[in-house]
């Protein structure tokens, strides 16, 4: 089981940690694992890329674990409101995604938000 726990700060989404293997199928042919690789990555490149915003990710392959972060979502570091509202945004929105993915795939995924402020 693959699970996500996102990171919210004040109401807002800023991150997010994938921890485990999805286990719908076998390596190489879990579409599962392949979907939330390629969300992850393209909400990454986004971050840094569309919205020229720095975010922290950490990847893990030993532990299977991604960690990703980004101070642009929050008040505190981004004083530019479009910036915030849409970093803060796609972040909502991979949250809202694995959340109707549930449905389907609920024996394989777990998703979860703890409150908690950004830490340096």
């Amino acid at each position: 089981m693959t699970k996500i726990v996102f990171f919210r700060s004040g109401g807002v989404f800023y991150g997010f940690e994938e921890q485990g293997h999805a286990g719908f199928a076998e390596a190489g042919d879990d579409i599962l694992c392949a979907a939330l690789s390629s969300m992850t990555m393209f909400l990454v490149n986004t971050i840094e890329v569309a919205y020229a915003s720095n975010v922290d990710y950490e990847i893990d392959e030993g532990a299977t674990r991604i960690t990703v972060r980004a101070k642009a979502a929050l008040p505190e570091f981004e004083s530019d409101d479009y910036k915030r509202y849409a970093v803060s945004g796609i972040m909502m929105g991979y949250y809202c995604q694995l959340s109707d993915m549930l449905e389907e795939y609920g024996d394989y995924l777990d998703v979860a938000v703890v409150d908690k402020p950004y830490e340096e």
